[in-house]
């Protein structure tokens, strides 16, 4: 049985003049990854306006774990709908914003008592977890690392690497802020083993402390503990670690992003739980809502409650209707038998991604944890040269025959796998060789026909 079903060409005519309209109506900074327009979507299947039926690896970015249009998060958000939709945190106090601060507060790991706030977006949950850092700390200075996207205001977009793509035009930025390399071991330093690697990096984090900045003048260090932007990046225990140490020491806060990472995608409902370390402020989105426009800055009571009376807040922060759809992802996320499917997809992935290395000399590397899973596509595998029009090309053959996905890395020459963990087996397998038919299709245009 094939899911994926087309009935043109994509896009077909209904999409095409969507996409007029786009083009007319919309600016044209605001990218797309693919040109399908979505009529419905369900669990990990898309359906567009001309009827085409498509299956999803994307994820909203990794917005979908608990799938499109989950049924047990509708029926909560039609449930509140028919009692009230929004009467701002600021004016009156709302249960449904009590039990998910609760819920996020009972699940963030650390043995200490916690406090959440509520916000509309990853950038806006990024952009309070630093400044209650800095209020509490009374400092200015945050260490962020290269590859790592925070977000698109003025502060997080002043923490986001990846320059040309997110940042050109658009400075100045934050001062005050200090970015050093993260931890990448496809692209670290030939002869070294993972581990001298690792302990290269932490000297070189300690270097960073003399030559860049004091780490007393730190008011936080932020960091995705796995890279989602920026590469699909885990960053090694040990380097989390060191982290850990340096803030203790210094009294600096540890933020950990897992906008993407987190919400059960690595097989865990943190990504930082791998490690063991705890963080003093974890920040959450995406995920989380469901496709609702939530985020969550979960922490210490004590810096939490640093920030001044109506020094934090906003009008749409903890929508009802937006809480109790995290509410219910949550549960179903932190269960035993959702996270078992998130290893289970994932290892299906893995296994298939691992088959192409031999046959494809464009793939330099693959990786990931759990269902969080990318292919980094290359020039020469010797010279790692990253090779970012494969990547587009492989991309737009895999949508064109109904797949839809996007690319990631510090180079833009990766694709990420972020398919909705309910997706079956058949739908991944399905979705998996249309990828790899398209590689395969990139692969033959770039072999030399030998004589």
């Amino acid at each position: 049985m094939s899911f994926i079903k087309l009935k043109t060409a994509l896009p077909g005519p209904k999409g095409l003049a969507a996409l007029e309209r786009r083009k007319n109506s919309l600016p044209a900074g605001l990218a797309k990854s693919t040109e399908v327009v979505v009529e419905k979507a369900e669990g990990a299947l898309v359906w567009d306006v001309d009827g085409n039926q498509l299956l999803d690896f994307a994820g909203g970015i990794g917005m979908i774990n608990v799938g499109h249009r989950n049924e047990q998060v509708v029926n909560a958000m039609k449930e509140q709908l028919d009692k009230y939709i929004h009467t701002c945190s600021l004016v009156t106090t709302m249960e449904p914003y009590l039990d998910l601060a609760e819920l996020l507060n009972s699940i963030t790991p650390g043995n200490f008592p916690k406090k959440t706030l509520l916000a509309n977006s990853g950038s806006e949950a990024v952009e309070n977890a630093v400044n209650i850092a800095k209020y509490y700390t009374k400092r200015n200075a945050v260490l962020c690392f290269e590859g790592a996207y925070h977000g698109r205001t003025l502060l997080t977009l002043s923490l986001t690497s990846k320059y040309a793509l997110f940042k050109k035009g658009f400075g100045s930025y934050v001062s005050d802020i200090y970015r050093i390399p993260a931890p990448n071991a496809y692209r670290g330093i030939d002869g070294m083993s993972e581990d001298e690697y690792v302990a290269y990096c932490i000297k070189k984090l300690d270097e960073a402390f003399i030559s860049q900045v004091d780490p007393e003048s730190l008011a936080a260090i932020i960091i995705e503990p796995v890279q989602g932007e920026g590469g699909f990046l885990p960053i090694p225990p040990a380097y989390l670690h060191k982290l850990r140490e340096v803030c203790d020491k210094y009294g600096i806060v540890f933020i950990a992003d897992e906008i993407q990472c987190g919400a059960g995608r690595t097989g865990k409902f943190f990504a930082v739980e791998h490690s063991g370390v705890v963080p003093d402020i974890m920040v959450s989105a995406k995920s989380i809502g469901a496709g609702m426009p939530i985020s969550a800055v979960t922490g210490k009571a004590e810096i939490m409650d640093a920030p001044h009376l109506g020094g934090i807040g906003g009008t749409y922060g903890g929508s009802p209707v937006a809480c109790v759809a995290a509410i219910e992802a949550i549960k179903i996320i932190k269960s035993e038998s959702f996270l078992q499917r998130v290893n289970e997809v994932g290892e299906i992935i893995r296994t298939t991604l691992e088959s192409w290395k031999d046959k494809y000399p464009l793939i330099g590397d693959v990786r990931g944890i759990g269902a969080m899973r990318l292919v980094e596509f290359v020039k020469d595998r010797d010279s790692k040269e990253p090779d970012a029009e494969a990547t587009l090309e492989i991309i737009k053959d895999a949508v064109a025959h109904g797949l839809i996905m996007i690319r990631a890395g510090l180079f833009s020459n990766c694709i990420r796998l972020l398919p909705p963990i309910v997706i079956t087996d058949e739908q991944l397998t399905e979705g998996l060789q249309v990828l790899e038919d398209a590689i395969a299709r990139a692969q033959v245009k770039r072999t030399p026909i030998l004589a």
